[in-house]
């Protein structure tokens, strides 16, 4: 049974993960160990547990202790509880909490790209992509659109960073996702050795449509992706098979790339039905 424990301050270590507003000290908090990530709302926290995710404590309004997060507060097991009234979390915290529940929750080991990659036939690549809230958007429509995998190269923005949790929606606990061992451009021989034809998502000359039927035949399709405004490095795009742009209307170059993903999901996920 979990310990519900009311708190006036969060001055007590205990709480730290909930205060911390850097990521890297929560993913290095119990190094060599795996860290910790924070799951926001009773949702998503739902959506962790589901997943085999382990909670570690929560942060809970006092209302929902008996409300909505009850069952999640069952589910969690033996562990501490922390609660106040809003108006003190909002105080503490500096902010309102989302649906009034927080989780702290222990990563998991990730696994070998190979070992992902091995079934899966439509994979989405994420080169450098910084900015928490594409990752966390471009997740959402991975898992969405029925992609198979999400894999990254090391200097993108971390899935279990708390914003793109929230905007994924929990997805990125769904879908097997990891990063790669190689930097960009070497990681496009690797996948070609996995057996994926690569797609690179850029604005070249010699681009070939979205809509294109060789891209739909490939039996094993990797979707490239780079970061906000440079794109991709031009040596990852010259080793790609393909380099396809979206078509546009009233003289616009390009999409966000969280809209972009979405639209090419749909589009290139349809030859893996």
């Amino acid at each position: 049974m979990a310990e519900i424990i009311e708190i006036e301050n969060l001055n007590i270590p205990e709480l730290f993960p909930y205060v911390q507003t850097s990521e890297v000290q929560l993913l290095r908090m119990f190094e060599p160990e795996n860290g910790v990530f924070i799951a926001e709302s009773p949702k998503v926290i739902r959506t962790a547990l589901d997943c085999g995710y382990e909670p570690l404590s929560m942060l809970i309004e006092r209302k929902y202790i008996t409300g909505q997060a009850s069952n999640l507060i069952e589910r969690c097991g033996d562990i501490p509880v922390y609660t106040a009234p809003s108006e003190v979390l909002t105080e503490l915290t500096g902010f309102k909490l989302t649906l009034g529940a927080l989780c702290v929750m222990r990563r998991k080991d990730l696994p070998e790209p190979e070992k992902i990659l091995a079934s899966a036939k439509r994979i989405a690549v994420l080169e450098d992509v910084m900015n928490q809230t594409n990752v966390g958007a471009i997740f959402r429509s991975a898992a969405a659109l029925g992609f198979d995998a999400v894999v990254l190269t090391s200097a993108s923005s971390d899935p279990l960073y708390r914003r793109s949790i929230r905007v994924s929606m929990g997805t990125v606990f769904r879908i097997p996702w990891t990063y790669l061992q190689q930097p960009a451009p070497d990681y496009v021989s690797s996948l070609r050795a996995l057996g994926f034809s690569t797609a690179a998502m850029a604005l070249r000359k010699d681009t070939v449509s979205i809509g294109d039927k060789r891209l739909k035949a490939e039996n094993k399709l990797a979707v490239i992706l780079g970061t906000e405004g440079e794109g991709l490095r031009e040596e990852t795009i010259d080793s790609c098979d393909y380099t396809i742009k979206i078509p546009m209307a009233y003289g616009v170059d390009s999409l966000n790339v969280a809209a972009a993903s979405a639209v090419a999901f749909w589009e290139l996920g349809k030859g893996c039905e």
